[in-house]
């Protein structure tokens, strides 16, 4: 079973995910919380596979949460709720942590395999709103220095690398991207860690994002 804790200041919204996902059989909620705050004692307590977080929230908001975290060294995976107005958000929560976003008018099926997918380590950028979010990026946004700030010179990805790194796009953990293309999952380890290293960031989101503004994955 996949231990999800479910952070959202409206209960109407909790409530309506746990009725949700009581219909896959893989997933239990085993904690909801209604603000950042309250969210990182109930990870802490609860010790989830993922975290559903919504990035507007009095109090301490979602990205106040991913900051806690990373502070307290908490490495659960995060997977934002948000909406198409928050552009900004989506770009601070990704330099926050955050593993995947999704839109809140997501299906069932698209919830329950973000939510696996990053159970298994991976990594998951939502096509519609990418769009938006690189859009932001070119405005200024973020994204064109490395994670520390630094202006970032990319090194040249190998046809591996890319292969990799549309993979790790499309959601795929390690392990699935060895059995897809018939690697040791520890070969792509090691690939992925160079990919991070020539784009400069340290996880795989930002990787992705970074690669598409850069048009290397095309």
């Amino acid at each position: 079973m996949i231990r999800l804790v479910v952070v959202d200041d409206q209960t109407l919204v909790r409530q309506g995910i746990r009725g949700l996902l009581e219909l896959a059989d893989d997933v239990d909620v085993v904690a909801e919380a209604d603000d950042g705050m309250t969210g990182l004692a109930a990870i802490r307590e609860h010790a989830p596979d993922v975290v559903l977080l919504d990035l507007r929230m009095p109090r301490h908001d979602g990205i106040w949460a991913l900051e806690a975290l990373r502070s307290a060294r908490l490495e659960v995976p995060v997977l934002v709720l948000t909406t198409f107005d928050d552009d900004e958000l989506v770009l601070a929560a990704i330099r926050a942590g955050a593993r995947g976003y999704l839109l809140k008018d997501v299906t069932l099926d698209s919830l329950v395999g973000a939510i696996r997918t990053l159970a298994e380590g991976g990594t998951l950028v939502q096509p519609a709103i990418t769009d938006r979010v690189l859009r932001a990026v070119r405005e200024g946004a973020v994204l064109s220095e490395d994670d520390d700030g630094a202006p970032v010179v990319l090194g040249d990805l190998t046809s591996r690398e890319v292969e990799i790194l549309r993979l790790v796009a499309g959601g795929y953990s390690n392990r699935e991207i060895a059995h897809a293309l018939h690697l040791a999952e520890g070969t792509v380890k090691n690939h992925v860690s160079a990919v991070l290293l020539k784009l400069g960031t340290r996880d795989r989101t930002r990787a992705v994002l970074r690669a598409l503004h850069h048009g290397l994955l095309q």
